[in-house]
């Protein structure tokens, strides 16, 4: 009775770990990319004035036009002039309607891997071929590794800077070389850059400065801690934009009209002190386990990928949660599980303790 896509992704194991979440009691959790800091003051604010206003019915499906001329002139700012901006329902609405309109039988996409746990399940959904580019064991990205993987049928390469799940960014040089290896292969870049402001070590970089057939998908989620409020855009060449604002149409509509107002105020917003709590929070757990754990230290993002003792990821997951600590295992962002995430978004306190548990079953 069931359409044979639906056979093609399997339900998250984050998911997994946040419905086992709820039945425990006090868990140190370490598992859900959330940040754990509130939405802004002002874009509370800013969200009661809408309401009261009474601005609560559908919006123009590509998204009000002030926001998307506000998200134009932040990338003018960065010397990138974009073709065309549409308003998403968070990123994951972005990367839904960019893998409907570009992906189907018979096309390849190069996925690094470990990737976001969505890549490869759209990727297959619409019925493509997900190529995977093994990164480990420091997780950047190298055109030597791409060179071998790209064949007649690759349509594009799916970017992640900073990384989840193992907070690695990108630097200008390496964006420079992707931005040349696509080039030359005539591939769209999809950059997915949520993590834009969390980092830490160097500063961010588009890679669509160095190649003009690139698609960024970006949001509020993470920067703003607006995760419920489901709001996010994508930029890029007109004709691939224009398809995902057709496909929106009939699918999510428009993004949810107050979280539209939100996003306004919120690009007005410089960065709070939370990025530096963030990069402290890092520091908290690299430095917490790099003495028992083999584990690379993330420049950004809010995770942190060991390898698990023994390289079995799955059974060392098993054990923490016995250990009351929710972890995610590695085999949900990877081909391999060897690994496990932790996200860092946390209190200080859970995080030393989650620290501790973990180095004493290491």
């Amino acid at each position: 009775m069931l359409a044979k896509r639906a056979a093609h992704i399997d339900s998250s194991g984050i998911r997994k770990v946040f419905d086992l979440a709820q039945k425990l009691e006090h868990p140190v959790n370490l598992s859900i990319g959330q940040p754990d800091f509130d939405v802004p003051a002002e874009l509370k604010e800013e969200a009661k004035k809408w309401i009261d206003a009474g601005f609560s019915k559908y919006t123009v499906t590509q998204g009000i036009q002030e926001l998307r001329e506000k998200v134009r002139e932040k990338y003018r700012k960065q010397g990138i002039e974009f073709e065309e901006i549409m308003i998403s329902s968070g990123v994951s609405g972005a990367l839904f309607l960019a893998a409907t309109v570009l992906f189907e039988e018979g096309d390849e996409v190069l996925i690094p891997d470990p990737y976001f746990v969505m890549y490869k399940h759209l990727v297959r959904l619409m019925g493509a071929t997900p190529v995977y580019i093994d990164t480990y064991p420091d997780f950047r990205l190298r055109v030597e590794q791409l060179e071998g993987r790209v064949s007649r049928r690759t349509k594009a390469l799916i970017v992640n800077s900073p990384s989840n799940p193992t907070g690695i960014s990108l630097q200008e040089e390496e964006q420079k070389e992707l931005a040349d290896f696509a080039g030359r292969h005539d591939l769209l870049i999809i950059c997915d850059e949520i993590y834009e402001r969390f980092n830490y070590d160097y500063p961010h970089v588009n890679i669509a400065r160095f190649h003009p057939r690139t698609l960024i998908l970006h949001g509020f989620s993470k920067s703003h801690a607006m995760t419920g409020w489901r709001l996010g855009f994508a930029a890029g060449p007109e004709e691939i934009v224009n398809e995902m604002i057709k496909i929106q149409q009939f699918s999510f509509v428009c993004a949810p009209s107050i979280a539209q107002k939100m996003g306004l105020a919120a690009l007005d917003l410089p960065p709070g002190k939370e990025i530096e709590e963030y990069r402290l929070k890092r520091d908290i757990v690299y430095d917490g386990l790099k003495q028992k754990f083999n584990v690379v230290k993330p420049n950004g993002a809010f995770y942190i990928f060991p390898e698990a003792p023994g390289g079995d990821g799955d059974a060392f997951v098993r054990k923490a949660i016995e250990h009351n600590v929710l972890i995610i295992p590695g085999s949900v962002f990877s081909e391999k599980k060897t690994h496990f995430r932790i996200s860092f978004a946390a209190d200080d306190a859970v995080l030393r303790e989650g620290v501790e548990i973990l180095n004493s079953l290491a």
